[in-house]
């Protein structure tokens, strides 16, 4: 077996995340079984023995983060896999990641909660705890395809800026997105375009684990490469050994953050449609952006100015987008599957220049063109 099956694949979302991840060099998956994200551990534990990877069946979700760490650190790049209980069983070593600035990949398959909810059924409640869900300050990267295509191209993504921005990156999926049966295009390996970590420069013993080039990120040394390296979640310095004030938290803490937020323009991707003269705009994510863009053509075919924003990274979110529409519209609406996660996030950054109308369900069916077009035609 190859270990990027090119060409023409009719499969479903959860499918096409396991095949980017083997395209993007993923050779270690850990994971514990939970709907609606099983097909991506069950493709992964066929696949990777194929091409001389490794997959676990860890005892739950947080030996399955535990495990992608450690395994990210001995130079592999890793992944795992889950939904909302086991993505709240992993924020702890979610944060560990982000402390120890260690690149792999996370992947929640969204569906309706809380707790153990509606296992089978849709939900997007999961955009805040993706953003916040682990204790302290952190940047973050959050990536919402719409399509299996994008499962595929958005794996294969989030390991790049992983390896990029050296961070655990969260791609939030949800039960349609990874159900859903669809024509996947894989292009030939040499087409595709990856990013491996950045080496260290220096000699060993000039080498400092967690001292930062220009862009904010430390170059990686691994386990059994010569370096040596020191690997703690406590407040640390340069050479990685915990230094317990409130100046060396602030100083690592702060890059943490500013890795992210200063590199913002390199990472935030968005689509527009129909925004040049729109008075209306539509601003949507994940499987809710199928029936905005839905909406949005037919109140086009109806003479209504009306335009859509999909969001593909949720975080860095396009703030200079959005302050930029705010004032020339009359509103924003925000359909999706929760009581308003992302609608709040455009109605703080319109600031008040424009009327922000949220569509919401809770979770187990989608929201339908039918509905966000009866708001738009409210408006009008």
């Amino acid at each position: 077996m190859k270990d990027v099956l090119t060409g023409e694949h009719f499969m479903n979302g959860d499918i096409a995340c396991a095949e980017g991840a083997i395209a993007a060099g993923c050779r270690f998956f850990a994971g514990y079984p939970i709907t609606p994200a099983t097909e991506i551990a069950e493709r992964m534990s066929r696949r990777l023995p194929e091409i001389k990877g490794i997959y676990i069946q860890m005892e739950d979700e947080i030996a399955s983060m535990a495990a992608i760490l450690g395994a990210s650190w001995s130079g592999v790049k890793s992944m795992t896999a889950t939904s909302g209980p086991g993505f709240s069983l992993m924020m702890e070593n979610i944060g560990l990641g982000m402390m120890t600035e260690t690149p792999c990949v996370v992947v929640d398959i969204m569906r309706a909660g809380p707790s153990t909810g509606l296992p089978t059924m849709v939900g997007q409640g999961d955009v805040m705890q993706a953003k916040w869900g682990s204790h302290g300050v952190y940047g973050v990267i959050i990536i919402a395809p719409a399509s299996p295509q994008e499962m595929f191209d958005s794996t294969i993504m989030a390991f790049n800026l992983s390896e990029q921005y050296r961070l655990p990156v969260i791609i939030l999926g949800d039960e349609i997105i990874g159900h859903m049966n669809e024509k996947v295009i894989i292009p030939p390996a040499e087409e595709i375009k990856l990013y491996n970590r950045i080496k260290p420069s220096v000699p060993p013993e000039e080498y400092l684990p967690f001292k930062p080039d220009d862009n904010l990120v430390p170059p990686m040394a691994c386990a059994g490469e010569g370096y040596s390296v020191h690997v703690t979640g406590l407040t640390h310095d340069e050479r990685g050994y915990p230094v317990m004030t409130a100046e060396a938290h602030e100083v690592l803490v702060q890059r943490l953050v500013d890795k992210i937020e200063k590199n913002a323009e390199s990472i935030v991707r968005y689509e527009e449609f129909y925004t040049e003269d729109a008075e209306i705009v539509v601003v949507s994510y994940g499987c809710s952006a199928g029936p905005s863009m839905e909406a949005v053509k037919t109140a086009r075919e109806l003479g209504i100015k009306a335009g859509f924003l999909r969001l593909i990274t949720l975080w860095p979110l396009c703030h200079k987008k959005i302050r930029e529409l705010a004032p020339k519209i009359k509103a924003f609406i925000v359909p999706e599957l929760n009581h308003g996660q992302m609608a709040v996030q455009i109605e703080r950054l319109s600031a008040g220049k424009t009327e922000v109308i949220f569509i919401g369900k809770m979770g187990g069916e989608t929201i339908f063109p039918s509905d966000i077009l009866s708001t738009i035609k409210n408006i009008t």
